[in-house]
């Protein structure tokens, strides 16, 4: 080989290795801080944190401010009218620098021991999958030995949402480690009542905006793609709730008696249901889809979202899905109507030839950035007056039962509303670079999530872009029984998270 041949592959061989994309992972994550980071997400799942017991929610508080103050942040307590929150300010730089808001949800669901596969659901429990499939409890002391990414830990809040919490402290822990700067302003946000649809949120943002400002919001939350690939989700949909009560005779009437002559509400609550949708699972209900519209460069974003529909069938284990869109992720474009339970009478062991009182029908109304809740009641309760019904607030009067009928009460409540965040902005341009990074892979961007999370207020009060940033495993079994984080995943979420902190907007 010649001279000039030997110099040209050396230098075309220099500029491959610049070319190709680095792993975080081997840079930054030593063993030992593997095994440091799973101590730290062991003692944070070990307090219990149902938000329904204060006690327990005080000491998770008091847990969380002793954590940050060792990573050089500032707490304070935002009062709220329920449990405050809990804001972490890290050392100021020069005004003109952005600021970034993260929000961490530490609270998590109510267990109920019985349904879990071990003795304690807030102890941490490392296990690992047999041949056949069922997740065995092995010694921490394993660790040791090696660190397999696919062994998982189960434990309540494991991925929802204190895993989240664990990676970012250890990531500040890196960055002090290798002495790095943050390139912005820090602040963090932390809610205590998120499983109870954090009901005293807005009011709180709203009070405290200026305190809470920042130009750009992240949460840590969630799980990525089915695919368990990196992913950035720029949007969720809001939530709204309904509960429908229809009403027959005073007290349940024996069915022999007055059978096909006192009307049955479980009857008249299923014709209503069934007036709601078409055959195909559109909503029939007048203007529901209004101002949605779905263009082509909205359709390609989409598209890019590498979902196997097959797969999603088999799995969830139903034979086609509803056509009120072509594909999965645009169905997540429009407002939804589901009913989420049902009641009426006594069925099963319980079973009785009665004629029922009453029946309920409780629905969830996924809202959409384009749709305006108070809109959406407002057509549904038309829709149900045009079926006939009487609509009353509470449980009607005698009175008014003997003048109409068809009666049913309707209530509602507002929980959270959706937000949606430009792809092509400049908190998305900084977190797919960020998360490139760490990954070497172009993340996948989600327009919008199915899900609904609290994050409106910071939206709309504070004004600022949101982008949730998800690194749990997606088959965690959030607020199930048996709750896991995969070890892969825990560690990967750190990395995301430390490559972000590291990066300059």
């Amino acid at each position: 080989m010649t001279s000039y041949n030997f110099n040209r592959l050396f230098a075309l061989f220099i500029i491959g290795l610049f070319l190709i994309p680095l792993h975080s992972q081997s840079l930054i994550l030593t063993k030992q801080d593997k095994t440091q980071s799973i101590e730290l997400l062991k003692a944070l799942l070990a307090i219990p944190n149902d938000s329904h017991f204060p006690e327990d929610i005080e000491k998770n508080m008091i847990w969380c401010e002793k954590a940050f103050k060792e990573r050089a942040f500032s707490t304070s307590r935002i009062p709220s009218a329920g449990i405050p929150l809990l804001l972490a300010e890290y050392q100021k730089l020069h005004q003109e620098v952005p600021t970034v808001l993260v929000y961490l949800q530490v609270d998590g669901q109510p267990v109920d021991p019985a349904f879990w596969f071990q003795d304690e659901p807030y102890e941490a429990t490392l296990k690992e999958q047999s041949e056949e499939g069922d997740w065995k409890i092995i010694p921490w002391e394993r660790l040791n030995e090696k660190l397999d990414p696919d062994w998982r830990i189960f434990a309540r809040s494991a991925s929802d949402a204190k895993g989240p919490v664990a990676m970012f402290l250890y990531a500040m822990d890196l960055i002090h480690k290798n002495e790095n700067t943050i390139p912005f302003n820090l602040k963090v946000i932390m809610d205590f009542e998120e499983e109870l649809g954090s009901p005293n949120l807005a009011n709180a943002v709203e009070k405290h905006k200026r305190k809470l400002s920042a130009d750009h919001l992240i949460i840590f939350d969630g799980p990525p793609h089915l695919s368990n690939q990196p992913t950035l989700t720029f949007g969720a949909r809001g939530i709204t709730t309904v509960t429908l009560t229809t009403y027959g005779p005073n007290f349940p009437q024996h069915s022999g008696h007055y059978g096909n002559y006192v009307p049955n509400p479980a009857v008249k609550i299923s014709q209503l249901i069934a007036s709601f949708k078409d055959w195909n699972g559109k909503v029939l209900i007048n203007g529901w889809y209004d101002g949605i519209i779905i263009d082509d460069e909205t359709k390609k974003i989409l598209a890019a979202v590498p979902d196997d529909e097959n797969e999603m069938r088999y799995k969830i284990g139903f034979a086609e899905p509803d056509q009120v869109a072509s594909n999965y992720q645009e169905s997540l474009q429009y407002p939804s109507l589901n009913v989420r339970g049902l009641r009426s009478g006594w069925v099963g062991d319980e079973v009785r030839t009665i004629i029922p009182s009453t029946a309920i029908a409780e629905i969830d109304i996924r809202t959409v950035k384009e749709t305006v809740p108070e809109e959406l009641l407002m057509k549904l309760k038309k829709h149900i007056e045009e079926q006939g019904f009487f609509i009353t607030s509470d449980r009607p009067t005698s009175r008014e039962k003997l003048l109409n009928k068809q009666i049913v009460s309707m209530s509602s409540n507002i929980s959270y509303q959706a937000f949606r965040t430009p792809l092509d902005g400049p908190t998305g341009i900084w977190l797919r670079r960020a998360t490139k990074k760490a990954t070497g892979k172009d993340p996948i961007l989600k327009r919008t999530s199915g899900g609904s999370i609290p994050i409106s207020p910071f939206v709309n009060s504070l004004g600022v872009p949101a982008v949730t940033v998800p690194t749990v495993n997606p088959d965690n079994n959030q607020h199930s029984p048996n709750e896991n984080i995969r070890l892969g995943n825990f560690f990967d979420g750190i990395e995301i998270i430390y490559s972000i902190l590291a990066e300059k907007i």
